[in-house]
């Protein structure tokens, strides 16, 4: 079992920044987050689950919704199993609850979930 654990949500007026943080655990991570990929989605009231950004896990590899490109940056410590989300010039739009998510770098999809951090974005 994986476990991921969210950290940073909260409440910031548009054109401000947060910065989403994700600890990862567990017997199956092991020592070492090599071989996880990483990845945010998030899920705003009453519409569906969304990506946003993804990491491959050497870092080398980033994917980014046409929504949060330019504006948002992922980044992982493998050495502290921690993947972030750096959020600037934040909207209104961007309001949702975000999920840190992982598997195992080249299967589609995300196996394991965290339980999510509430992003709120006053206009």
């Amino acid at each position: 079992q994986v476990q991921l654990v969210e950290l940073g949500g909260g409440v910031v007026q548009a054109g401000g920044s947060l910065r989403l943080s994700c600890a990862a655990s567990g017997r199956t991570f092991g020592s070492s987050a090599m071989g996880w990929r990483m990845g945010w989605l998030r899920q705003a009231p009453g519409k569906e689950r969304e990506f946003v950004a993804s990491i491959s896990w050497s870092g080398g590899s980033t994917n980014y919704a046409n929504s949060v490109k330019g504006r948002f940056t992922i980044s992982r410590d493998n050495a502290k199993n921690t993947v972030s989300l750096q959020m600037n010039s934040l909207k209104p739009e961007d309001t949702a609850v975000y999920y840190c998510a992982a598997n195992v770098d080249g299967i589609p999809g995300y196996r394991y979930w965290g339980q999510g951090t509430q992003v709120t974005v006053s206009a």
